[in-house]
């Protein structure tokens, strides 16, 4: 981008190209071999987060019907959730790997 930022979010393709998104570019025949790395790259450290997103909603399901609480709590709840979160595997409280069968996202 040829300036230092100090924090920038991922986005996927549908994001508006802004100085603080990092999206993917557009997948043609004409990327070239750096081009594709970038993407390769952006799509690993998305699958991450989702994959951290996914473990943080199965260990926390709460998260999957926030619609019963009002907006003004919800940043509240999500970040109670991700201290909870970050304790629990601090203190190795195990991840039942059961438990992403209710979080994972369904068509």
């Amino acid at each position: 981008m040829g300036k230092a930022q100090k924090y920038v979010l991922l986005g996927d393709a549908t994001y508006p190209l802004q100085d603080w998104i990092l999206k993917p570019y557009q997948e043609d025949e004409n990327l070239t071999q750096r081009q594709l790395q970038f993407n390769y790259r952006l799509k690993r450290a998305h699958s991450v987060i989702e994959n951290a997103f996914l473990r943080l909603k199965a260990r926390w399901q709460i998260l999957l019907k926030c619609d019963d609480c009002s907006l003004e709590l919800l940043p509240t709840l999500v970040l109670a959730c991700c201290i909870l979160h970050n304790v629990c595997e601090a203190h190795d409280n195990p991840f039942n790997e059961e438990w992403l069968e209710g979080a994972e996202p369904t068509e």
